[in-house]
């Protein structure tokens, strides 16, 4: 058997409604992390308090807590917050890595079966399980493609994370990096099985403004990620029959086109952009599953685990732009359009 020792991260702020479900599920976990960095990013809640006592009782529970900025920022905020809390571990003493969202209910056995499919096969590199909303006391899908691990329980590969360079921080940052995966050789997978599906307590692609906002936020990320906007439209349509249906997805087109009209800034990565949208292409004509298949075979010699150097390199940068990168948040904060609003 492989080390399967793990870290998990956590941002948090102002989590009290969900976060005691998600606490207990990963105490219970059959293989508990090594080490749990929960962030507590100036919650004001109720939350902190709640957080020590865990921390008391679980020796694995450590708490860093961040000065409270005056208001939740979700997308580059979550992955500022999360980078507070990896530069305070040692990642050379673990072999996997967990961004993990704290309004989660998780199965017993989810960690030790992410393991179980990542031991199985070396390419992978980020993976998860499915995640489920609770409605009218039945769990219903949030319907998520089997090419992309869940954003809200980002569990990685320590070589695989390094190499791509960590996280970016904007919207849809949860997508890039499994394209970026893809780029350089890795398989991003999720799979719907008993004890990987998760119960995610807040509605997918929400936001504290209401879940239009979060939707036209979406749009705006899928224009920053570089989607053409057939792929973008066929999305929505895609995305249309699920709540709030019709205008959910019609919220989300507001917000990539907005961002297309306005030519707002793009990732900073052609070469990555030019592959999205051969896999965005492939997918309309012959299916994502396909697509992906092609893909991951045309990538195969471009996978190398210990070519890292460079990644590594990228992390170190991206985590060290942390104040930069909060002032830029802070000022888009008080933008009240959908776009900047959430």
């Amino acid at each position: 058997m492989q080390n399967r020792d793990y870290v998990i991260i956590s941002p948090c702020r102002d989590e009290v409604e969900y976060m005691q479900r998600t606490l207990d599920s990963v105490v219970a976990q059959t293989a508990p992390p090594k080490l749990w960095v929960i962030v507590d990013d100036g919650s004001t809640d109720g939350s902190s308090e709640i957080l020590a006592g865990y921390a008391n009782k679980y020796s694995f529970i450590r708490i860093l807590k961040r000065e409270n900025r005056g208001y939740r920022n979700v997308g580059p905020g979550v992955v500022d917050t999360f980078y507070a809390g990896l530069k305070t571990i040692d990642r050379g003493k673990y072999s996997y890595l967990c961004k993990l969202d704290l309004d989660l209910e998780l199965p017993a056995r989810y960690f030790e079966r992410l393991m179980e499919k990542m031991e199985a096969d070396p390419r992978i590199g980020t993976c998860s399980g499915k995640p489920y909303n609770e409605r009218d006391g039945k769990l219903v899908s949030e319907r998520r493609g089997d090419e992309m691990s869940a954003g809200m329980t980002k569990f990685y590969r320590i070589q695989c994370f390094e190499q791509i360079g960590g996280f970016v921080r904007e919207v849809m940052w949860d997508a890039i990096d499994c394209h970026k995966c893809r780029e350089m050789g890795w398989r991003a997978s999720s799979w719907d099985e008993p004890d990987l599906n998760f119960t995610h307590l807040r509605v997918m692609g929400s936001s504290q403004h209401g879940i239009l906002t979060g939707r036209a936020r979406h749009g705006f990320g899928q224009y920053f990620m570089g989607t053409g906007w057939i792929y973008m439209l066929a999305t929505c349509v895609f995305r249309a029959i699920e709540y709030p249906f019709i205008i959910g997805g019609i919220a989300m087109y507001y917000g990539y086109l907005k961002a297309l009209f306005r030519q707002d800034k793009q990732l900073d990565d052609p070469a990555l952009i030019r592959e999205i949208r051969w896999y965005q292409s492939r997918s309309l004509l012959m299916g994502r599953h396909r697509a992906v298949e092609s893909l991951e075979a045309t990538n195969e010699s471009r996978w190398n685990p210990d070519a890292n150097a460079g990644g590594i390199a990228l992390l170190q940068a991206r985590m060290n732009a942390e104040s930069t990168s909060t002032n830029d948040v802070a000022k888009s904060a008080t933008d009240k359009s959908l776009l900047r609003g959430a």
